[in-house]
């Protein structure tokens, strides 16, 4: 936004540097730093330039508070490429315009008289909380085109850079940019990956009128978090399935996207617009010989946690063990112990035994089998024949199984944890979770891989299998709370 003052020596100037917004002149106007610093904590004095500086994302919370002044202001902070108007095909469901009002309604109005950002029109900010499979993607084409400004895209992997690219292609009919995958084109709408962005956000932070962080949970990794900080654009949305963090990272989010302003929990949805489904626990006992080293294994672990003072309650914990066991030799064969006890308890043979009768009830139909761990990833496939997908398989090679997956030729693969996001997965209808963690974004990420509508009304299942009297069952307590 821009405001030529009738004298220009006594406004304001608002410029974008290096992911910052600088501000200068305000010594010979109405407003006093300290009044700033009260609304924006980390608004700080710059000695290189005599001025003073904010983080971009702070931008519209600035332009907020300087509207409540007398003072004179030249914004030059924004710029943007002229906008064509844009128009999709899609219609949205009725949860879904809820959604998107929801989040227009937080407009964050840049004036005390209601008026809004006229670089950018409206500055909505906050998250969207909606399942796997509800059509995120649709709502946030239909709040790029109500909004109409340019937009950046960011998006964990390049499986959905490319989903996205073409999906916005298809809808707007316009050149779309692309940072990631060995491509660094700009575009008034651009997508990026998380990667791509971190590295470039500080050099096109002023271009964006609008930022739309797909699977935004991961802006709560710490590097990550820079990407929203040097962006200037004031219309934030987030979409995720899961939005609260164990670590409380999501706090972090909220201050740099805007607060969760809309939920729709699976089972608002499951029967109209998702599958119903139905999620059933199988427990299996360890072998005798696996249960006597597993209690072997545990015995270790769980003497040396009561010698040394450490709970294991959170993942601190576990690092100062992990940081003690490159000093101490106690340490390290507890951790060691650990280690050997979760093998035995993830990836018994029990559970393959188990897998083997989920197969023989469901082979007519598509199943994804999910496991924590390489490992039994790649003894699933070597012992029921099923192409497997892991962080080691080609880009290449996983395209080609997912798409012989989607067209039929194979019923059944096995993943760990490479499939549980940021991949355009082809419908199933039974899951499997041999083995996981206590995550409940990982299980409503499983969950939703089941959950598109089936054209004959069936009902989707996902089988937990448990290893019984083991840790593993407070595990899946924990997720499933």
């Amino acid at each position: 936004m821009t405001q030529t003052p009738a004298d220009e020596s006594t406004a304001i100037k608002l410029r974008y540097e290096d992911g910052t917004v600088r501000l200068d002149g305000l010594e010979r106007s109405p407003v006093s730093p300290s009044s700033l610093r009260q609304r924006l904590s980390d608004f700080e004095p710059d000695r290189r330039t005599d001025g003073w500086r904010t983080p971009a994302y702070r931008y519209a919370e600035l332009r907020a508070a300087l509207s409540e002044t007398d003072a004179a202001v030249d914004d030059r902070v924004l710029d943007l490429a002229s906008s064509s108007s844009l128009e999709s095909a899609y219609d949205l469901r009725d949860y879904q315009e809820t959604a998107l009002e929801a989040w227009l309604e937080t407009d964050r109005r840049a004036d005390g008289d209601g008026s809004v950002l006229e670089s950018v029109g409206r500055a909505p900010a906050g998250v969207l909380e909606l399942p796997t499979g509800s059509g995120k993607t649709v709502i946030a084409l239909k709040a790029i085109e109500r909004l109409a400004v340019p937009t950046l895209v960011v998006v964990p992997t390049i499986d959905l850079l490319e989903q996205w690219q073409r999906e916005l292609e298809r809808e707007f009919g316009e050149p779309i940019g692309r940072f990631g995958g060995g491509e660094q084109r700009l575009e008034p709408i651009t997508v990026s990956t998380y990667d791509s962005a971190y590295l470039k956000a500080d050099s096109v932070g002023d271009r964006f009128g609008c930022v739309v962080f797909d699977e935004v949970h991961h802006l709560g990794g710490e590097g990550y978090r820079e990407i929203a900080r040097l962006l200037a654009a004031p219309a934030r949305l987030g979409l995720t399935a899961t939005f609260e963090r164990p670590d409380g990272a999501h706090e972090v989010i909220e201050e740099i996207v805007g607060p969760l302003v809309h939920r729709v929990d699976v089972d608002e949805l499951a029967g109209d617009h998702l599958a119903n489904y139905d999620v059933k626990r199988l427990e299996v006992s360890l072998t005798p010989e696996e249960r006597e080293e597993y209690e072997r294994n545990q015995e270790v672990f769980t003497t040396y946690l009561a010698r040394s003072n450490i709970d294991m309650q959170s993942g601190s914990d576990y690092q100062e063990l992990v940081k003690r066991s490159g000093s101490d030799p106690e340490a390290r064969e507890a951790l060691l112990a650990r280690q050997r006890a979760r093998e035995l308890m993830l990836g018994s043979e029990t559970k393959l035994e188990a897998l083997a009768e989920v197969l023989d009830d469901h082979r007519d139909e598509r199943l994804i089998a999910f496991t924590a761990h390489n490992d039994l990833a790649y003894d699933v496939s070597e012992r029921f024949l099923i192409p497997t997908i892991t962080h080691q398989t080609g880009a290449t090679e996983r395209r080609e199984i997912l798409e012989r997956f989607r067209e039929g030729t194979y019923t059944r693969i096995a993943t760990s944890n490479v499939l549980d996001e940021g991949v355009d997965v082809p419908d199933a209808s039974v899951a499997v979770v041999l083995s996981g963690s206590g995550s409940e974004r990982e299980f409503t990420q499983r969950l939703g891989r089941i959950l598109r509508p089936k054209s004959d009304g069936s009902r989707a299942i996902l089988y937990e299998i448990v290893a019984a009297e083991t840790s593993e069952e407070g595990i899946a307590d924990r997720r499933r709370d």
